[in-house]
């Protein structure tokens, strides 16, 4: 009786010391002792399964940051962009019933600019050459060929001079106001276009007044309406204002560029019809005698 008192007592302390099942590693399941094949024949190893997650975990991480890198680079593309992109941008910003009227007298003052400049430019000669044409011709007493030479020889230079000559029977003093007076006509043919171009560098800066003058009452209104003076407010209405007066600023400078080029050109044609004329009247009383 004892005896079994005794065995029964050690069996209660061997079955207490040993830990539970809940206390002890799960046994392994099959689908984690054995390896199993996917789909496509690879076999996945058990060991490799938190190798695996942590590379798709990186993997995810490094595709978020190339899109997010990539997103900032097409962020900052849009805000860059192209110099045309840019001014399209700042036209509709600048209101564009006023930036239009800057645009129209920009285009308009070209047109002229460029129209002069190419009449200009085809009126030019070398007049020295042209003048020791006429004076051999008049050394030969060949009158009828140096008008001829006028006719066919394009530009102020030849028109007066063929003028001189259609008078050549005349006194000297005739036939120096005749090339005076049809001098002053060919110089209002060069001079011809160049007022609406002042007139275009005229308007463009102040048609972008007119922008800055609308802007600011546009804002003031904008405060009027909201009851407070916001700064994002307020901006909006600057801003149509300084880009409107940047833009006619910038016009009147290009086509000032282009007028006074034109002047200098007519300077230019003025003083070689000046020197012809004195050439061809010298020419004229060496004929007479």
């Amino acid at each position: 009786m004892t005896q079994k008192i005794l065995l029964m007592a050690v069996g209660l302390m061997l079955c207490w010391g040993l830990p539970t099942r809940s206390q002890t590693t799960p046994l392994p399941t099959r689908s984690q002792t054995t390896s199993p094949a996917d789909t496509a024949g690879h076999v996945v190893m058990p060991s490799d399964a938190p190798a695996a997650s942590d590379t798709l975990a990186a993997d995810s991480a490094m595709a978020l940051v190339d899109a997010e890198l990539g997103t900032a680079d097409n962020m900052g593309a849009e805000e860059g962009g192209s110099l045309h992109k840019q001014l399209k941008r700042k036209f509709i910003e600048g209101s564009p019933a006023f930036m239009s009227l800057v645009a129209l007298a920009l285009v308009l003052g070209l047109a002229f600019c460029i129209e002069r400049i190419v009449y200009l430019t085809l009126a030019e000669i070398n007049a020295r050459r042209f003048m020791a044409d006429i004076d051999s011709r008049l050394a030969q007493g060949d009158v009828e060929g140096a008008k001829t030479l006028c006719r066919n020889t394009r530009g102020p230079v030849a028109s007066i001079c063929y003028q001189g000559l259609l008078h050549i029977r005349e006194p000297l003093e005739q036939i120096d106001r005749q090339i005076t007076n049809y001098g002053s006509v060919q110089i209002s043919k060069m001079e011809k276009g160049c007022t609406w171009i002042r007139l275009f560098i005229a308007v463009a800066p102040s048609l972008g007044f007119l922008g800055t003058v609308i802007g600011m009452v546009m804002a003031f209104d904008q405060i009027q309406t909201a009851g407070d003076i916001s700064p994002t407010i307020v901006a909006k209405g600057m801003k149509v204002a300084l880009i409107t007066t940047i833009f006619g600023i910038v016009v009147a400078v290009v086509l000032q560029f282009f007028y006074n080029y034109i002047l200098a050109k007519i300077e230019r044609l003025t003083a070689h019809m000046e020197e012809s004329a004195i050439t061809l009247l010298d020419s004229i009383a060496a004929f007479k005698k």
